[in-house]
């Protein structure tokens, strides 16, 4: 750690308070800033970067399964937005209206959109005839709105970035099939660039999105042991299509309705990110999504040599990594402090004794070790580094994960684990909905979390009633 502390010696301990250290670092790192309107954030440009990198990652990801970005309209109209019954319900209580276009008053409340299926059926109505024009794989990068009653940055924001994917289908074989492909580009990125394991399951039919027949979920544990929901997919059926009268010829020359999928995550990831692998120092980001890589740091730059040996390491390096130079006149260790904070995965020092030995020093932020390497071998020494960190990473979340993951057989067990440890609760539950509001009202808002695709057998009677079970659920406190 380094012994210049001005960039975190506000910074509350993780384990003293980690509401209060979540938000330090959201405000320290400089990755947010409020505005005057609650909930709404002002994404600062290394947060914002964070978010264009995840964005690149995950688009890709899309591509390669064939799904295109469209981009729909802000506002849905109210008779639009009642179209689906049990979607409407679902947003009522989080829906912004807008009720005044310039001076006049509007003839029909807007929506400002929550989620998009409804304008998403609008289109499809229009440009679907026959089973020829299917399947429709869509993708939209935007922001929606929910008016949150109790806010957090990245968490609960009242306005939050998004992709939202909607995809039309002619059989429900083949949207089942979407529906869990999709899922699994979630679970894959978080594995693979975000350095985060998660439990993978569907939702019970208490948990599911409004208006879907299936909800599958990712959810990942943080340090705290209170669960996210990571990222959701969801089966439509052809419900939407009835309630919108959307309708394709058939390979038999008979009107059917299409199947329906949607599937979202969010700039939520990025909380994700800090609460899983964040220290008392700040962030701790993921070499793939960081804004910046690799951080170069001359030491005792006014000496003869060390800022153009720096400037032709930046030069070497830039073609292949995120990489800065900081030749700013603050003290190196008011840089390290800095640079720590921000959570960039390697550092490297270059200074005149470095230069004289033809080598430099890289350090890893995870685990601040030190790696002395010869400067004609510093890439081939920072790729493993960043590998050898992003695997450090996932490693460790895993550990915390399984740490906090416990199994429950009886009633009392459930409760005195809701209460007093947090993390995952594995128990088995007879699939009733009223067992699941009891265990969230006794243990203080422990909730059903997924029903995981490979379920265990710990027992054959629900922890709740004592009726027979019909599933092993993973339960938790979220966020």
């Amino acid at each position: 750690m380094a012994n210049n502390k001005k960039m975190v010696e506000a910074i509350t301990g993780r384990d003293e308070d980690f509401a209060k250290w979540y938000t330090d670092i959201v405000k320290k790192a400089e990755l947010i800033d409020y505005s005057s309107v609650k909930g709404c954030m002002v994404f600062r440009p290394y947060g914002y970067a964070i978010w264009e990198n995840i964005q690149a990652d995950m688009d890709r990801r899309f591509k390669e399964t064939g799904v295109e970005n469209v981009y729909m309209p802000m506002f849905i109209p109210e008779s639009l937005l009642q179209k689906e019954k049990d979607h409407v319900e679902g947003f009522a209580p989080e829906c912004a209206w807008v009720t005044t276009g310039g001076s006049e008053k509007l003839t029909e409340r807007l929506a400002v959109r929550p989620t998009s299926e409804t304008l998403f059926c609008e289109h499809y109505k229009k440009v679907v005839e026959t089973y020829r024009d299917l399947p429709k794989l869509y993708n939209q990068w935007c922001s929606v709105v929910r008016w949150e009653k109790t806010t957090r940055p990245f968490l609960r924001n009242s306005e939050f970035l998004w992709q939202e994917g909607h995809t039309l289908h002619e059989t429900p074989e083949e949207a089942k099939e979407e529906t869990l492909r999709m899922l699994k580009v979630y679970e894959d990125f978080y594995r693979e660039t975000l350095a985060i394991p998660a439990v993978v399951g569907e939702k019970t039919e208490k948990e599911r999105f409004a208006g879907a027949e299936a909800t599958y979920t990712i959810e990942p544990m943080m340090h705290n042991g209170v669960a996210l929901q990571g990222g959701t997919s969801h089966y439509f059926g052809d419900g939407f299509a009835k309630s919108f009268d959307i309708k394709f010829q058939g390979r038999d020359n008979k009107l059917h309705y299409p199947h329906q999928t949607s599937w979202g995550v969010s700039t939520r990831m990025i909380g994700a990110i800090i609460m899983v692998h964040g220290d008392d120092d700040g962030l701790v980001l993921p070499p793939r999504i960081s804004p910046i890589q690799v951080v170069i740091l001359p030491i005792a730059m006014h000496k003869e040599g060390v800022l153009e040996k720096a400037g032709e390491l930046r030069d070497t390096l830039k073609d292949k990594f995120r990489v800065k130079l900081d030749d700013s006149d603050h003290a190196p260790g008011w840089k390290f402090s800095e640079y720590e904070m921000k959570g960039v995965p390697v550092r490297v020092e270059i200074g005149p004794k470095d230069i004289e030995k033809g080598q430099c020093v890289v350090v890893r932020r995870d685990n601040r070790e030190k790696i002395f390497t010869p400067i004609d071998k510093l890439e081939e020494t920072i790729e493993k580094a960043l590998q050898d960190v992003h695997d450090a990473m996932y490693e460790k979340a895993l550990e915390n994960m399984k740490e906090k993951t416990h199994v429950a057989t009886t009633y009392e067990q459930f409760i005195e684990l809701g209460k007093e440890q947090g993390g995952f609760i594995k128990a088995m539950w007879c699939g009733d909905s009223a067992c699941e509001d009891k265990l969230k009202e006794e243990t203080g808002g422990v909730k059903s979390r997924c029903i995981p695709f490979k379920e265990e057998h710990l027992a054959d009677t629900c922890v709740c009633c004592g009726k027979p079970a019909k599933h092993m659920v993973y339960w938790g406190k979220q966020y």
